[in-house]
């Protein structure tokens, strides 16, 4: 067998989409090349927004057999695990923390596999050729450091064998998972009254405003949709005052590219959109990514971004709902706790002693959270 090798490709696109995707599992639509190419190819990501792409790729002869994304990032936006205290720190003293590498998928705080290796090759020697290109670029770039964010449970514990020494940081999202409801009535029938009453509330309110929700997927996301959409996701910024962290183009890239992946749910007030949310689903799983309204309308953000993803799985038989970061609200409405976890290594010994302690005393206290929100899930005992 032919020995690995590593290269350091500028662009997703030195690598061809039938050899990347032969390595992305079928629930991993963040991870295919598709979605990373329309990041890089509309400018969203790129070194002038602050994202240099310098993607690590294993080979077998000419057979791509291992990948995972890298980074180098000149800020710490878009990235949801929030270290602005530690950039603060290292610079107070005197150090540079930016640039540094990130191994991440851009904009989208989603668990899933960021090492991607073929079935026949070694993984332990496959993440140690890796673990040489990220700690090379640390050196030769002056990175200071390399951070693996939103990696799932096996890629986080296969990654902490190969080297010990990283720092783990323990973070919490809310998921919803399918446990034989049925139908959507199946699902409130296994909360509390009192729940099961506000839903049915909240999902009436939004109909007696005029509303109609309507789902729409593959084909049927024509140009017109998109570009209403994406009127809408920018007013979320807007209202903000921030820009937009991705264009336009990515979106109609993503509707060309990615058609099967995207669900698009319209909010419509007399037959005209006034409100959207846009999701992507693999094979077992719904992912919440974007929602923007032109309105204003009581509980239509919990019907358009949480509700009709649930019932959008229930027909499908999709498994899992992630609806996005953040938001205890999402609680109440039967989302669980999920614990995560993400690495870290500091090149700067005092930084990297003082970032262990604090990720020590935050496991506490995420632990801490999770006990009492999964004691707070609005199910029946």
């Amino acid at each position: 067998m032919q020995p690995l090798s590593l290269s350091i490709v500028p662009a997703i696109e030195a690598v061809t989409a039938s050899q990347w995707n032969a390595l992305v599992g079928a629930d991993q639509p963040f991870m295919r090349h598709e979605f990373l190419h329309a990041l890089e190819a509309s400018g969203s990501v790129s070194a002038a927004t602050g994202w240099g792409p310098c993607h690590l790729t294993l080979w077998q002869g000419g057979n791509l057999v291992g990948a995972m994304p890298l980074y180098r990032k000149y800020h710490s936006y878009g990235e949801y695990v929030f270290d602005w205290g530690w950039a603060d720190a290292l610079e107070r003293a005197g150090g540079q923390y930016y640039p540094k590498g990130l191994s991440a998928v851009p904009f989208t705080p989603v668990p899933g596999a960021r090492t991607l290796l073929a079935a026949h090759i070694d993984p332990l020697a496959a993440r140690r050729l890796l673990a040489q290109g990220w700690q090379e670029a640390c050196d030769q770039d002056s990175l200071s450091g390399w951070h693996l964010l939103f990696a799932d449970d096996d890629d986080v514990e296969a990654w902490q064998k190969v080297c010990p020494a990283l720092i783990v940081r323990h973070g919490v999202q809310f998921q919803w998972r399918d446990e034989q409801y049925g139908d959507f009535d199946g699902f409130l029938a296994r909360m509390t009254s009192k729940r099961r009453k506000a839903i049915r509330r909240e999902r009436r309110l939004v109909a007696e405003q005029g509303l109609e929700l309507v789902r729409l997927e593959g084909e049927g996301i024509t140009a017109e949709a998109m570009a209403h959409f994406y009127r809408c996701y920018t007013i979320t910024y807007h209202e903000r005052g921030r820009p937009p962290y991705l264009n336009r183009e990515f979106f109609e890239r993503l509707r060309h590219s990615l058609p099967d992946s995207l669900l698009l749910v319209q909010a419509r007030l007399e037959g005209k959109p006034v409100a959207t949310a846009l999701y992507l689903q693999g094979a077992q799983s719904l992912y919440g990514r974007y929602w923007g309204s032109e309105i204003v309308a009581d509980s239509l953000h919990f019907e358009a971004c949480y509700y009709q993803g649930i019932e959008h799985c229930l027909a499908r038989g999709l498994t899992l709902f992630d609806p996005g970061t953040q938001g205890e609200h999402k609680l109440i409405r039967g989302f669980a706790p999920r614990r995560l976890r993400s690495l870290h290594y500091l090149a700067h010994p005092g930084l990297s002693t003082a970032v262990a302690r604090f990720c020590a005393e935050e496991r506490r206290q995420i632990e801490a959270y999770c006990q009492a929100a999964q004691e707070a899930l609005p199910f029946k005992q």
